[in-house]
C-alpha cells in the first residue's frame, strides 16, 4: 500500500470523488454531512454523496467505514399510472443506472487499478435502495464499504 497515513483521508476522499466523477452516470459528487446536501433545483444531477462514518487505527492500517448515496431526481407522471408495476415513474430506470454507479466503484476499489493504488476494500459491501427518502422525489442507492489504506505514521 503506497499512501500515507497523514494524507490517508484526503487520498481516499479523493479517489472515490474521481472515480464517481468518471462515470457518465454522475454529474455532481460531494461530501460531509447529509443534512448539509444542497437538494435545490440548483444541484446537477444525478449525484453521489460521499459520507466518512468512521475510522480506525489498527497500527499499520488506517480503515475507513465510507457510505456513497449515489441517486437521481424520479420524474413523476401526473397521469394515473397504467402499470402498477412501473408506476409511469423513472424509479426503475435510475434504480437500475445508479446501483450500476455503485458496483463500478466497489468493483473499481475492490478488483480494479486503484487496488493497485494502495487501497483495499473489504470483501462484503452492503447496497441499500431508497426511494422518496428526501424531499424533492430522490430515488438511489447507498452502498456501505470498508476501505483501507496504509498507515505510514505507524510507530513501532
Amino acid at each position: 500500500m503506497a499512501n500515507t497515513g497523514a494524507r490517508a483521508y484526503y487520498l481516499m476522499l479523493d479517489t472515490i470523488k474521481n472515480t464517481l466523477l468518471a462515470d457518465k452516470n454522475v454529474t455532481t459528487v460531494s461530501t460531509g454531512d447529509l443534512s448539509e446536501i444542497d437538494l435545490s433545483k440548483q444541484t446537477l444531477f444525478p449525484l453521489s454523496h460521499i459520507i466518512v462514518n468512521s475510522a480506525s487505527n489498527d497500527g499499520q492500517v488506517m480503515s475507513f467505514n465510507v457510505t456513497v448515496l449515489s441517486m437521481d431526481v424520479a420524474d413523476i407522471s401526473k397521469s394515473e399510472p397504467t402499470n402498477i408495476f412501473e408506476r409511469n415513474e423513472s424509479e426503475q430506470n435510475i434504480l437500475n443506472t445508479q446501483l450500476a454507479v455503485t458496483n463500478r466503484l466497489y468493483q473499481l476499489l475492490h478488483n480494479g487499478q486503484l487496488r493497485l493504488d494502495g487501497y483495499q476494500v473489504d470483501e462484503v459491501a452492503q447496497c441499500e435502495p431508497f426511494v422518496d427518502r428526501f424531499s424533492n422525489q430522490l430515488v438511489g442507492w447507498a452502498i456501505t464499504f470498508e476501505i483501507m489504506v496504509k498507515n505510514d505514521l505507524y510507530i513501532c
